[in-house]
């Protein structure tokens, strides 16, 4: 029998109904294995451990009457800094941020707490999100728990780490062009980028959205029923996904196969035997698997680095001046690029992306999914910005598109490369495709025959 902190939510629901456990030793557990694992991953920044555990005491007394308030009631979740929970501290992974507490939740925090989860603790990202590394100003770095040297991707970096090595078997964090799908892939566990809308999120946007990431696809359908609801405050309806969804028949099932970007780094042979294997898996079970090409070149990732330098700009000019230096150097650059950035060349860059999702809908529309890497390298140092420092953006080739177009995507463990490493493959739909990418990931999930287990923690 697995140790309690090992425990996916659906079975310390099942334990805490059954009374085999409660919420308090549940809570325990895993503040036990904070302690143990925290100091050497730095995954969670902020820990209220006193407060947790009279949550938990409150929940034990609930399960006890056989009255739970919600469908996550007990169950220990961490959420990004970058998730709104009033009164705790809001970083947003930058020094010049620091000290800054939420006034206010946040959607996905108010659902999760309507629920009955515990929120016991904020985890670790890069500077404004906006790079796919554990690197950070406020925070320092977080390591990969499979490789202490490697990086667990980002921006949802500690939440990857925290649920990969056992520090509750969620969390919550955010996806602006792969922000879950890599730290999920990094740290072989699931995460899922729904469609833009399904979970509401502020503040709002059309390309960064909330998505949860857990070990198992079940936790994390269990989680978006939650996170999908309507949200009275800022009038989203949410997708409202359901609690339980059975595995995918996937016998007739057209699955595009994506393996060459049309920019970005080449798939390492490693990373691209996993995939093509997980294909072969599919062929066999009688899915109709066909491979298809990137119909977009190199000129997008130069529209995506506009974008995304103009963004962080604003976000950056949010700041009084003396606090908007305080941040990573290359986050720096990045900002002084984008308030560089001329009026033409942006609005260029926005119709370029226009066109790109135009040629992405037509090419992949005869698909009812597409699997492919979740990014082309199986990992880079734990110092690193991303797969070559001199543009950290690279490697978002298969990630980047599908938060413009506003698409569902999730990064299920594959397998493992030949340096130890967890290698994720990304599930993709068309917009509202949610239940599909999920049915499909719990199939993999049973039929693969294997799961990541956890990594040996000094």
């Amino acid at each position: 029998m697995n140790e309690i902190w090992q425990m996916s939510a659906t079975a310390l629901l099942d334990g805490f109904a059954e009374g085999s456990f409660s919420p308090v030793d549940a809570m325990k557990a895993v503040l036990d294995r904070v302690d143990a694992v925290n100091p050497a991953l730095n995954a969670i920044f902020v820990l209220r451990a006193d407060e947790a555990m009279a949550a938990a005491r409150a929940s034990e007394a609930r399960w006890r009457a056989k009255a739970p308030s919600g469908a996550l009631d007990g169950i220990p979740v961490t959420v990004k800094d970058s998730i709104a929970l009033a009164g705790w501290p809001y970083w947003r992974g930058t020094r010049g941020r620091m000290g800054t507490l939420s006034k206010d939740d946040s959607p996905p925090a108010a659902r999760l707490k309507e629920a009955g989860a515990i929120i016991f603790g904020k985890t670790t990202m890069p500077d404004y999100g906006l790079l796919p590394s554990g690197v950070s100003s406020a925070h320092g770095t977080t390591r990969n728990p499979w490789n202490l040297s490697m990086n667990t991707g980002g921006s949802s970096s500690g939440a990857a780490a925290a649920v990969a090595s056992g520090m509750g078997p969620a969390s919550i964090g955010s996806d602006l062009a792969g922000s879950v799908r890599l730290p999920a892939a990094h740290c072989g566990i699931f995460g899922m980028k729904p469609s833009s809308g399904t979970v509401p999120h502020s503040p709002p946007s059309s390309t960064r959205v909330a998505g949860p990431l857990t070990r198992t696809v079940a936790d994390a359908v269990l989680m978006l029923s939650v996170l999908s609801k309507p949200d009275a405050d800022t009038g989203a309806s949410g997708g409202s996904l359901p609690g339980i969804i059975p595995a995918a028949d996937v016998r007739g099932m057209r699955i595009g196969l994506l393996m060459g970007r049309g920019f970005g780094e080449e798939v390492e042979v490693g990373v691209a035997d996993l995939i093509l294997s997980a294909a072969n898996l599919l062929r066999g079970a009688g899915a109709v698997v066909v491979e298809t090409s990137d119909p977009v070149k190199t000129e997008l990732r130069g529209h995506f680095e506009t974008v995304f330098a103009v963004k962080a700009a604003m976000e950056r000019d949010e700041l009084p001046q003396p606090a908007r230096s305080e941040t990573l150097e290359y986050i720096s650059s990045v900002c002084d690029g984008g308030d560089a950035v001329s009026a033409k060349r942006y609005v260029e860059a926005v119709e370029g992306i226009e066109r790109a999702k135009a040629l992405y809908r037509e090419t992949l529309a005869g698909f009812d999914l597409v699997i492919s890497p979740v990014m082309p390298v199986a990992g880079f140092p734990a110092e690193a910005l991303g797969a070559r420092q001199d543009s950290p953006l690279h490697h978002l080739s298969y990630t980047a598109i599908t938060n413009q177009l506003g698409w569902p995507a999730a990064s299920i463990f594959c397998g493992f490369a030949p340096d130890g490493l967890p290698v994720g493959m990304q599930i993709t739909g068309s917009n509202g495709k949610d239940v599909d990418i999920l049915a499909l990931a719990a199939w993999y999930e049973r039929a693969r025959a294997f799961a990541a287990g956890f990594p040996v923690l000094p």
